[in-house]
């Protein structure tokens, strides 16, 4: 098996200059997670104050892209990264980051790890992510539409649910058995929303999980996750090349708040230095810039130059030819 060509902080910096970029806090991955759940309650008052259509709108979208900041907080821990203590790393990883939306930290790391290792490359398990593009807009178009209307999240989170009972004969698994695995893997969910549940109906407000937590995590969540996935390894220039074959897009402030928080846009400098925390990512960046590395890497300025160079094959409408046939959809990991 091939893996990915890995670079040498030395090759960029000095050893007193790395030591200033890449050094660590006890504090800022804590003050992340704070910070996550602050806006989430933040957006969440906005509607509860002043109920309307377009509060609303509003506070799922904030909600859901900070539903992706802790799945993304997930992948900080994944790199022992969200703080210097590993059992704090973990623990709050698993029950205030990933237990929330799904997301199993002790799963999540040995996958992603791997993709780490074999970035772009055959054996890369995230590959099935990126290999498919460029697509049509209209392809493009049709999975956003999946994805605002729940049909993505019936997929990839209910539907394996239901077919693990429906194969349970074949398999030759007791119900309790599959009870048992499924909850392995939900049980942490379950607790955590439930306590969520439980807290805002005791406060009177029953209806603001399913409308201010659910909702958004049925519908925006997957938006701005499938956003992600196709920024940061869809159409990069060279998959041999450690500084081309992962990419960094430039974020505005309005990106940041509902497609790409906590420095995951960063993707370039994270492949090149993957156990630094994101915080740093930034100051690397712009250290990197500094040195004249930029024309070496693969950098866009902004999602939407991404989305037309992800889109850019033609129609076959476009070419007299009939509707482009629709694609089966690439999982999209939790976290």
């Amino acid at each position: 098996m091939a893996a990915a060509l890995r670079v040498d902080p030395k090759d960029f910096f000095s050893a007193e200059e790395w030591g200033r970029l890449s050094r660590r806090s006890s504090w800022t991955g804590l003050w992340m997670v704070a910070h996550c759940w602050a806006t989430i309650l933040v957006a969440g008052a906005l509607f509860v104050l002043w109920p309307n259509p377009l509060t609303l709108v509003v506070a799922v979208m904030v909600i859901g892209a900070r539903q992706l900041g802790l799945a993304i907080l997930v992948h900080e821990a994944a790199h022992a990264a969200l703080h210097r203590n590993a059992a704090v790393n973990d623990r709050v990883a698993t029950w205030l980051c990933g237990a929330p939306v799904g997301a199993s930290l002790k799963t999540y790391r040995p996958y992603h790890l791997t993709h780490h290792k074999f970035a772009q490359q055959a054996e890369d398990p995230d590959l099935g992510l990126s290999a498919p593009f460029p697509i049509t807009r209209v392809s493009l178009r049709r999975k956003m539409i999946r994805d605002l209307t729940g049909q993505t999240f019936f997929k990839q989170r209910i539907k394996p649910t239901l077919d693990a009972y429906r194969t349970r004969k074949a398999r030759g698994l007791s119900h309790e058995q599959v009870a048992e695995g499924l909850w392995k893997f939900w049980g942490p969910f379950v607790i955590a929303n439930g306590v969520m549940a439980a807290a805002l109906a005791a406060v009177g407000l029953w209806w603001a999980w399913p409308v201010l937590w659910l909702l958004p995590m049925a519908t925006w969540y997957p938006l701005v996750t499938r956003l992600r996935n196709i920024a940061e390894h869809a159409c990069t220039p060279d998959n041999a090349d450690p500084l081309r074959h992962a990419r960094t897009t430039r974020a505005n402030p309005l990106e940041r708040l509902l497609i790409a928080p906590y420095y995951v846009n960063y993707h370039c400098e994270h492949h090149m230095f993957m156990y630094v925390p994101s915080d740093r990512l930034p100051v690397i960046h712009r250290a990197l810039v500094a040195k004249g590395f930029a024309p070496r890497m693969e950098i866009q300025p902004g999602y939407w130059t991404v989305l037309k160079t992800a889109t850019s094959k033609p129609n076959a409408e476009d070419q007299g030819g009939r509707p482009t046939a629709r694609r089966p959809q690439a999982a999209i990991p939790f976290g």
